[in-house]
């Protein structure tokens, strides 16, 4: 029986399940899981530029925001212990929320100028805290979601998230112009507490049976369990391969809108106003027909519009400069990229296993991230030997093959729409 029909048969409408309590969790925790991410990055680039620190200093800076790659090293301690108050995902969420909200603080009170390597260990215990984060609200989200509620709700985590970076970058650049940045990161730090107030009044969702009883178990036995599974190896090529071809084409965009005689200017209005936009609305479209549709049937119907948004680079290098096809080529592009994207975190959650949550979605969003960093790498050359318009024809057809390995997902695993 399909989720709309279940719907339609005395559970809870589509309204109601919109305008649910867990989806509101998932937005808010999105939010506070998003708005720490950039305060290391570009607010932090910013302050210390402005203290006149070494640009080579400044580029180092990246290297602390390695817990974010490496959090599944950690994520077993959380499956494992359960803290003796508000239970196995709200005890580790509030603590680690006031730790992170302390870690700004500290960042807040150093001084790039006098001494840099402070604020970058500083830093570094903020991302180790943030990514820390993500691994608990991953697996509360999980928890807390029934199945068929997993599209939604990661769409609107993933629009908390995005809005919490646009408040840390945009927002904080902005009150930098009227603020010093240490009142700017006291500002943010303040900002979390929505997210600590979510964890306290939200409720503890259902502990499975046969938690982890010892680190051993807590660290070997999610890879045992996946990789027990006749599909875990199409799985793991399909989360590698799913957005590749997206990924390839969206690092090289920049560079080709400037050959094709886009101003500055131009290309930032079109992406910010268009493109940011179309993105949080892909989201949301994506969350909701996921409902009616499932996530198997979206994975399919999502990634032929994210190929076919590809493929759209390639008409408008053949174009040319024309602002009205910029803004019609982002705007679709974004918004099936935002309705890929809330399909793809929806599938990876659907998958793991809720007896070791927070360690096997630490692992997956691992590899979620490992196609922007290698597949991006050859872009440039790419792009310089076929010309822009073979480029992205190349992009758009290389989902192809990704696109098949849905077919070699078993009923045991996730080709049923009930996920």
């Amino acid at each position: 029986m399909t989720t709309a029909r279940r719907l339609n048969d005395g559970r809870p409408s589509l309204a109601r399940v919109v305008f649910s309590r867990r989806m509101l969790v998932a937005l808010l925790m999105g939010f506070a899981c998003g708005l720490p991410l950039l305060l290391t990055v570009s607010l932090l680039q910013a302050w210390m530029k402005e203290a006149g620190v070494d640009l080579t200093v400044i580029g180092l800076m990246a290297l602390v925001g390695l817990p974010y790659t490496l959090k599944f090293l950690w994520a077993p301690f959380v499956d494992r212990f359960t803290l003796p108050f508000l239970g196995r995902r709200r005890g580790w969420m509030v603590v680690i929320q006031l730790a992170l909200m302390s870690a700004i603080v500290t960042l807040a009170l150093t001084d790039p100028a006098r001494n840099p390597w402070m604020v970058a260990g500083t830093a570094l215990l903020v991302t180790f805290f943030s990514a820390s984060q993500d691994i608990v609200v991953d697996a509360y989200r999980r928890e807390d979601l029934a199945d068929e509620e997993l599209g939604l709700g990661s769409s609107l985590y993933i629009n908390g998230y995005r809005l919490g970076m646009l408040l840390a970058s945009g927002g904080g650049l902005i009150m930098a112009d009227h603020m010093p940045f240490p009142a700017v990161y006291l500002v943010m730090a303040a900002c979390l507490l929505p997210g600590v107030a979510t964890t306290l009044l939200t409720p503890e969702p259902e502990t499975p049976s046969g938690t982890p009883a010892s680190l051993k178990e807590a660290a070997l036995e999610p890879l045992i369990e996946y990789f027990n599974r006749s599909s875990a190896l199409w799985m793991v090529g399909f989360i590698l391969l799913y957005k590749i071809g997206d990924a390839m084409a969206t690092t090289m965009t920049t560079p080709f809108y400037l050959d094709l005689g886009f101003s500055k200017s131009e290309i930032g209005a079109v992406v910010k106003l268009f493109g940011f936009w179309a993105t949080i609305a892909g989201s949301v479209i994506g969350g909701v027909l996921m409902i009616r549709i499932g996530i198997h049937r979206s994975l399919w119907i999502f990634g032929f519009l994210q190929a076919a948004s590809t493929g759209c680079f390639a008409v408008l290098a053949r174009i040319g400069h024309s602002l009205p096809w910029l803004a019609g080529v982002v705007t679709f592009e974004n918004l099936s990229s935002g309705m890929g994207t809330a399909a793809f975190v929806a599938f990876m959650a659907s998958i793991t296993n809720k007896k070791f949550t927070a360690t096997q979605y630490a692992l997956l969003s691992s590899l979620m991230g490992v196609p922007r960093v290698m597949a991006a790498a050859p872009t440039g050359f790419m792009a310089k030997i076929l010309g822009w318009e073979s480029f992205f024809i190349f992009c758009a057809l290389i989902a192809g093959p990704c696109m098949l390995l849905l077919l070699k997902f078993t009923p045991g695993g996730v080709e049923h729409d009930e996920i």
